[in-house]
């Protein structure tokens, strides 16, 4: 049965109901600090609307930075005080696997009024993110994600720092209050829930005061549940360090616009050229317009030379792939979606026809099945290398984010592209990546844009 939208709201008011009842069970375990996911309202929308109720850690979105030194442990205590059950998933972090957050593979949800230690290592210097990961599509979108820093060994030679989560909001302009249907089937059958209503850090016009001359360290991370962010400079130049926390051997000059899929991050060092008294920006594009995304007013300034490129950030974990001529073959075939080729496909272990997908509000599939099975889509032994071809059949982008360790992408001349988590993989077009199993545990590999995971687009992965 497809969830209407007043039943919807019907369940909301009976659950929100509930969620004032008195929590139970919560012991705080010595040395651990807590996380507490609760609703809360903010005034996301400019002055004058009504507050948004949304649902953030400790009532904030994004909930508080988390940062650490590199190899530090990370002990937090969930909370959940919303009115269904949660998990929190480390985005890009190479974790163990019991830590990993994810509903119904690596643990269960945690129910209202109830606790989960999280305890784990951050190996790896880097931008990383954590968000819920239980009804992803809605709890993402209502404010559940904050900023994971795991600081370098040596500090880099920088002026100033900013850490940018950048999302979108589907907000009835009328109430200021986010729309409620979170399974819309064209959503789910298309781009994705796409916002109407954009922020940086919460914030629709962001802003920070620098000086001229001064360098920066910009840390982005795309929380959007399906925006793709195509983003550009101006007054700033610039250098990509990083991407999804993994250093570049040698920073990439940035000449133009770059694009930011769901779920992945980008560290740039851009050093502020525009004048005192005006400002510098990160800017979008959206429909051929570019809008500011982030302004940097000019305050003061502290030289008016420029210091040339960067040395690139301490490396990382991880090998550098040259040669994948041995590695497992595996393919993912991506079928579905509106305006797709899917005529049948596997769901709960019976074949049906698009139009009962559909019925069920389920409408992509990897290898001729939707949504997760007992079985994995491979299995590998510890340590073995894997070619994974992913041939992306329908005709939207979707950006494929896998858990627990990090990849490389195969380019076509036989180089191999920097180490990430999430790759963006566009319609008609196969995309190859290739991993070292290094991690024992059960890893999801899903589509970031969360209306087409919730829709079908989940598989995983088991490393013995």
């Amino acid at each position: 049965m497809i969830l209407t939208r007043r039943k919807l709201l019907q369940g909301s008011a009976a659950l929100g109901a509930a969620a004032l009842s008195p929590r139970v069970g919560l012991a705080q375990n010595a040395g651990f600090t807590s996380i507490t996911a609760r609703p809360a309202s903010m005034q996301l929308a400019p002055d004058g609307y009504a507050q948004t109720d949304v649902w953030g850690y400790e009532g904030m979105t994004p909930g508080p930075t988390i940062r650490v030194a590199k190899g530090a442990r990370v002990q937090r205590q969930f909370i959940n005080e919303l009115p269904q059950g949660s998990s929190i998933h480390w985005h890009g972090i190479r974790i163990d696997n019991a830590m990993d957050g994810v509903s119904g593979l690596t643990q269960d949800a945690v129910v209202p009024g109830q606790t989960f230690d999280y305890d784990f290592v951050a190996p790896d210097a880097g931008t990383y993110w954590f968000h819920a990961h239980n009804k992803s599509v809605e709890q993402v979108a209502r404010g559940l994600y904050g900023a994971l820093i795991v600081e370098e060994d040596e500090a880099p030679d920088i002026d100033q720092e900013e850490v940018l989560l950048l999302d979108d909001w589907l907000i009835n302009p009328e109430t200021a209050q986010l729309d409620p249907d979170f399974e819309a089937q064209h959503d789910r059958s298309h781009g994705g829930r796409n916002g109407n209503f954009i922020t940086t850090n919460g914030d629709y016009q962001f802003s920070s005061d620098v000086k001229q001359g001064d360098r920066l360290r910009l840390r982005l991370i795309n929380a959007a549940n399906a925006r793709i962010f195509v983003l550009s400079l101006t007054g700033l130049e610039g250098w990509v360090m990083a991407y999804d926390g993994m250093p570049l051997e040698k920073p990439e000059k940035i000449d133009g616009e770059f694009p930011l899929a769901p779920g992945q991050r980008v560290d740039l060092f851009v050093d502020v050229t525009a004048q005192e008294g005006e400002a510098a920006y990160l800017l979008r594009t959206i429909d051929e317009r570019l809008l500011p995304q982030a302004a940097f007013p000019v305050t003061a300034r502290s030289s008016s030379a420029t210091r040339g490129a960067p040395q690139p950030l301490a490396p990382n974990h991880g090998e550098h792939i040259t040669d994948v001529s041995d590695a497992t073959p595996v393919t993912l075939r991506m079928e579905g979606g509106a305006m797709g080729q899917l005529n049948t496909a596997v769901l709960d272990g019976e074949e049906m026809t698009f139009r009962q997908l559909a019925e069920a509000n389920q409408f992509w599939s990897f290898n001729g099945v939707v949504g997760m099975t007992e079985t994995p889509l491979a299995s590998f032994s510890r340590g073995e290398l894997v070619r994974l071809k992913i041939e992306n059949e329908t005709r939207f982008p979707h950006a494929m984010h896998l858990h627990g360790m990090h990849f490389r992408e195969v380019l076509e001349d036989g180089q191999f592209g920097p180490m990430r988590d999430t790759i963006l993989t566009y319609a008609g077009r196969p995309t190859e990546i290739a991993f070292r199993s290094d991690n024992p545990g059960k890893w999801l590999f899903h589509c970031h844009m969360l209306s087409h995971a919730a829709a079908g687009m989940r598989t995983w992965i088991d490393v013995a």
